[in-house]
């Protein structure tokens, strides 16, 4: 098969990375607005990933970058994905993206039926979370004939923290402050509700060295579980931190950091935010040894009686092939969703996220084969 990625950053490159290790792909493309960046991917791959220059905004070049493959990943800023969503339904291509805003998901998910009649899977949200924690929620839940409660807790953390605030940047700063400003969506006794980001702070426990540990309410990780749970008691999702980080970082927020009031900085004039984005950019490391913990839990009824299972992982920085956890957690199950779609593994069609349409134990054994490994615990 063959595929497109769409994007040659962190996520990009750990996609292509994944593709040109799967032994069913024969070609990737890996197109970027900076050529050179794409060239030095796909050099340091193999000669069966193509470079190309591609900006998202010419919608001929990437229709013809797609008229070429079987299936499209985006790993692009989410801004772009009405756009690339449009254009691989005309083109008549599976498509998948990292997501990471459920207002552009609503967007793509109102182009449903044109993704139906043209007999494509569009799936938003691919990745971590929103992505495979939502796709192994959805799959566990199958197993219940009540379910009464999803907890979903994921975050990636320095191996080595260094303070003030024990955090390395995983992914963009941009990121991370809409995380931890935009609304989280929850269900609270068997109601659907909004609450603010960086609340409801709670302790957890994980295999040694992560016996202490922190999490909070942030926005985007649930996706579209709460419609598809209606009758569950409580859903929630909460970002794992270190002790102490979610109270440093909101105090700066509610200080005016992430506002869009403009600050001058010598000659230049910045928004609050910019200005905040390019200090943590500064500040915080980002190549370091990362880990990515994560742990669903689902609890109701099976077979009259109340049942738990909880999926959990600890997945650390691949040295030898260089990339974080967090890209190989948010990146491979992309590729490898992406390659569900195009071998037919995945037969739906239209425009809904993974966890709407994903197979938990083909997927679960794709990961098991590139050393991302989950445990279950039933009770």
């Amino acid at each position: 098969m063959k595929i497109l990625v769409i994007g040659a950053g962190m996520m990009g490159s750990a996609a292509a990375y994944d593709l040109f290790n799967s032994p069913g792909v024969n070609h990737i493309l890996l197109g970027d607005i900076d050529g050179e960046r794409a060239r030095a991917v796909a050099t340091s791959l193999g000669p069966t990933v193509e470079p190309l220059t591609l900006d998202t905004g010419d919608d001929a070049r990437v229709r013809d970058a797609m008229g070429r493959v079987d299936a499209v990943i985006a790993a692009t800023s989410y801004s772009h994905n009405v756009r690339l969503t449009k254009i691989a339904i005309e083109s008549k291509k599976h498509f998948c993206d990292l997501g990471g805003n459920m207002d552009v998901v609503y967007e793509q998910m109102k182009m449903h039926d044109a993704a139906v009649r043209a007999g494509v899977i569009i799936m938003p949200n691919c990745g971590l979370a929103p992505g495979m924690a939502c796709v192994i929620a959805a799959g566990a839940a199958k197993t219940f004939e009540r379910v009464d409660e999803i907890h979903i807790r994921v975050g990636g953390l320095p191996q080595n923290p260094v303070p003030p605030l024990n955090y390395q940047l995983v992914f963009s700063a941009q990121g991370l402050i809409n995380e931890y400003l935009e609304p989280a969506e929850v269900l609270r006794d068997g109601k659907p509700a909004t609450v603010p980001s960086m609340t409801d702070l709670e302790s957890l426990r994980f295999p040694a060295p992560f016996e202490s540990l922190e999490a909070f309410n942030t926005s985007g990780g649930i996706s579209t579980l709460i419609q598809m749970y209606p009758g569950a008691h409580s859903l929630d999702y909460k970002t794992i931190r270190y002790p102490g980080h979610c109270e440093k970082f909101k105090m700066l927020l509610d200080l005016g950091f992430a506002s869009t009031e403009p600050v001058t900085v010598g000659t230049n004039v910045l928004t609050t935010r910019e200005f905040f984005e390019n200090l943590l950019r500064r500040k915080l490391p980002m190549n370091g040894p990362d880990v990515t913990l994560m742990r669903v839990e689902v609890q109701g009824l099976v077979k009259g009686a109340r049942h738990t299972v909880a999926y959990e992982m600890v997945d650390y920085y691949d040295t030898a092939a260089r990339l974080t956890s967090m890209m190989r957690t948010t990146a491979f199950p992309t590729s490898v969703i992406a390659q569900m779609a195009a071998d037919g593994t995945i037969s739906a069609r239209g425009v809904m996220p993974p966890e709407q349409c994903v197979p938990l134990e083909p997927f679960l054994a794709a990961l098991a084969r590139r050393n991302i490994s989950i445990n279950t615990v039933q009770s």
